[in-house]
């Protein structure tokens, strides 16, 4: 078996994650990061809101051969939290990560956050990103004072539980997704000070990534939930429509996480894409 194939193989043991994390220095502080070895284009896997690298997971296995790089973003899981949550902070790391790690223009696929991430990072530094793939994403959240969401993390207090209810609508699924993945998914989550989620939320509600989104050159392929609840067919029309060169595929059956719901199709639309960069 090869190395690629026999990192993969364990990818099912959620307890043994963390151990596979290594650390680099991107400039401002250090991020934690697990890399599948692999050949061809490496994919650059960027998670969202509250996850960690974690949340590409489920996905890794149907990616047996590429070198997959996921990074906890700053502030979760076991990277340094920094000084700022911002887009443009996120970013910044992830630009930082390419060339720490020497990446040559990965594909970029980044879900709900890592998409709003991802498209800022092609924007701004254009000449490290090779192709884009949006899953569940959007350029802005809208989201009001009164959203769910919102609600929720203003009512958080320290410390979290990992069994508090409010993950059964945080991490809710359309398909059935393996609870010992979603049990670790609201464990790291829960590490995280209720502080750092406010502050983090209320920089994601100010993004607002329309310019950015006109300045993105590589291709993107975007993937959005058929039952969404978060980022609904406006905003999936809205992406498709500013993005140059972008395409939009449904995932009809999926809501918020489709590489958690179905990460068989996501990996053949990932798949479809290196094929067309490639091109």
């Amino acid at each position: 078996m090869s190395l690629a194939a026999s990192s993969l193989a364990g990818l099912a043991d959620q307890e043994a994650w963390a151990a596979r994390k290594r650390f680099v220095d991107v400039g401002v502080l250090d991020l934690a990061y697990v890399d599948i070895p692999g050949e061809g284009r490496p994919l650059l896997l960027i998670h969202g809101f509250t996850d960690t690298s974690r949340s590409f997971s489920l996905l890794a296995p149907h990616l047996a051969g590429h070198r997959l790089v996921m990074p906890d973003l700053r502030g979760h899981g076991a990277s340094q939290a920094g000084r700022g949550f911002g887009v443009a902070d996120f970013a910044g790391d992830m630009a930082g990560l390419i060339r720490s790690l020497g990446l040559d223009r990965p594909l970029v696929v980044g879900h709900s956050l890592g998409a709003m991430v991802s498209i800022a990072l092609a924007a701004r530094h254009p000449e490290l990103v090779g192709g884009l793939m949006l899953l569940a994403g959007t350029l802005r959240t809208d989201f009001p004072a009164d959203h769910p969401l919102v609600l929720a993390v203003e009512a958080l207090r320290d410390p979290i539980e990992p069994t508090d209810p409010f993950y059964d609508w945080w991490h809710a699924c359309e398909a059935a997704v393996p609870e010992a993945f979603l049990a670790c998914l609201a464990r790291e989550a829960s590490d995280m000070p209720a502080a750092r989620w406010r502050a983090s939320l209320a920089e994601i509600r100010r993004a607002d990534l329309m310019a950015d989104a006109w300045a993105v050159q590589p291709g993107t392929r975007i993937i959005a939930g058929g039952r969404d609840p978060l980022f609904g067919e406006a905003q999936q029309n809205a992406m498709a429509r500013v993005l140059p060169d972008a395409s939009l595929a449904w995932a009809r059956e999926c809501g918020h996480n489709p590489h958690w719901e179905d990460p068989a199709f996501v990996a053949l639309e990932i798949e479809r894409m290196l094929a067309h960069t490639r091109a």
